[in-house]
């Protein structure tokens, strides 16, 4: 800033338009101007709060940075994926941001993005190959290995060092990113030889988790604990145990934040324990941020992986302070 007054000082005409230029410099990333708004088409698979405050990360990215933000959800089904894609290379946008719903069927329609100089980033999940120029998601492992972490403690402090153990995932949807977060848990709280996980089905939508919730406690009347790998298994298996009886005998850890899931945290019925939650505004944001960097030709991270916030009914005090955060986010978000 020093060389910036310096140079305003001159008076000269040479010296303003260095001036501008440094300025530039002096204040970091430059916004492109209307005539070079970008186009960017942010695109996500389903509609819950996870999503909700991705899309909200997006627009606010957008605003801050001037582009165009083309808003979709495939609603988790392939074939509006690819409609959608195509949809937007012939509508001509500069970057798609994208959670792919396969690593290996999503490449086909992003490839031809690609080929037709679309730059593509995604969040969440990604695809193989080196089509997305950067890659934007939670720590997967970290968020199973947290959540297993407050498990294990869970089990030696109230069960003795020994439970029998029942887990929800979601491997017929997203198998890498399923793999990753059980794989976390399993990793900690199979440390201890008293441990025995006894089912493991996929149910990530709450309605259906309910059920297979349910169908388990029914199966399994020895059981400890359930383990859900997302936001919907978690809800699901909280109700399970309440509309089955078995609050005070059954208890349940899962992932992903909401409302809802604190305010079960929350609850004197004891039922869930702790949940290790993502930064989905955070996500969100830096797709977007990424895509208009890379347009711009400046350099991205290839990978970008942020870690789990793990909330546990054992600090009531950490879980309202992210409740405040939350509802503020989630405020701005409908604003």
């Amino acid at each position: 800033m020093i060389i910036c007054r310096y140079f305003i000082r001159l008076g000269m005409v040479a010296a303003i338009v260095m001036v501008a230029f440094l300025q530039s410099a002096c204040d970091g990333q430059k916004k492109p101007s209307a005539e070079s708004r970008y186009k960017i088409a942010g695109m996500v698979f389903q509609e819950d709060q996870f999503f909700r405050l991705v899309r909200f990360g997006m627009q606010t990215a957008a605003r801050d940075y001037n582009a165009e933000l083309l808003e979709a959800n495939s609603l988790s089904k392939p074939d509006k994926e690819i409609q959608l894609v195509n949809t937007y290379i012939a509508r001509g946008v500069d970057a798609i941001v994208i959670s792919p719903l396969s690593a290996t069927a999503s490449i086909t329609a992003l490839k031809r993005a690609h080929a037709k100089g679309v730059v593509v980033v995604t969040y969440n999940s990604t695809i193989e190959g080196d089509i997305p120029t950067s890659f934007v998601e939670s720590d997967q492992r970290d968020l199973g290995r947290k959540t297993g972490e407050a498990a294990a403690r869970y089990i030696q402090e109230r069960l003795g060092g020994k439970a029998k153990i029942a887990i929800l995932a979601f491997k017929s949807n997203l198998p890498e990113q399923s793999d990753a977060r059980t794989g976390g848990f399993k990793e900690k709280v199979l440390q201890l030889p008293g441990v025995e996980i006894v089912a493991e089905q996929d149910a990530w939508m709450a309605e259906t988790a309910v059920k297979k919730a349910g169908d388990i406690l029914t199966a399994h009347p020895e059981l400890d604990i359930l383990f859900a790998a997302n936001e919907g298994g978690t809800v699901g298996s909280v109700m399970a145990v309440k509309n089955s009886g078995n609050a005070g005998k059954v208890v349940v850890f899962g992932t992903d934040v909401s409302e809802q899931l604190i305010n079960f945290l929350l609850f004197e019925d004891n039922i869930l324990q702790a949940i290790t939650g993502q930064q989905p505004f955070e996500i969100g944001y830096k797709s977007v941020e990424n895509a208009v960097k890379a347009l711009k030709k400046e350099q991205v991270d290839a990978k970008i992986a942020l870690p789990g916030v793990l909330l546990s009914r054992q600090d009531p005090e950490n879980i309202r302070l992210f409740q405040t955060k939350l509802q503020q986010l989630i405020a701005g978000s409908t604003d």
